[in-house]
């Protein structure tokens, strides 16, 4: 068993980001020409105080980058430690894989319909997949 196979979700996970850090932008600064913002003699602020200003829409890829940075670095966490204790094969990597896949569901589902309900069922079951993926670095490290 490769024990390193978890690093695969992990590299897929951090490429994914970037992905939608992009699509942000793509979407993004075009909106903010439209909307007349002076983005080059703007001072202070923060991308939420662009809710108001730019289509939902436009916002719903800001919204999506951010949650990518919040939850998933427990995954990176927990999939490092893993992998460096020699438990990143077998099941923990099959977990890591669902936790990925589902956590991009997630982010297309947001990003283009953006409806609340199905969102938060896939954000279960990846969280679910994350929580065993806890459990199991808990055993591993701390119980055996």
């Amino acid at each position: 068993m490769d024990s390193n196979a978890i690093l695969g979700p992990v590299a897929t996970l951090a490429l994914w980001s970037m992905v939608m850090w992009v699509w942000m932008y793509a979407t993004r600064l075009p909106a903010m020409g439209r909307a007349k913002i002076d983005a080059i003699n703007l001072v202070g602020g923060t991308g939420k105080g662009l809710d108001d200003v730019l289509p939902p829409e436009v916002q719903w890829k800001a919204h999506n980058y951010n949650h990518l940075m919040e939850q998933p670095t427990v995954f990176y966490a927990v999939a490092i430690a893993l992998a460096i204790g020699g438990m990143g094969g077998g099941l923990n990597t099959q977990l890591a894989w669902a936790y990925v896949a589902l956590r991009i569901v997630h982010s297309l589902i947001q990003v283009t319909v953006n409806r609340v309900m199905w969102r938060f069922g896939v954000f279960v079951l990846a969280s679910l997949a994350l929580i065993a993926l806890c459990v199991h670095a808990f055993i591993g490290f701390v119980l055996h």
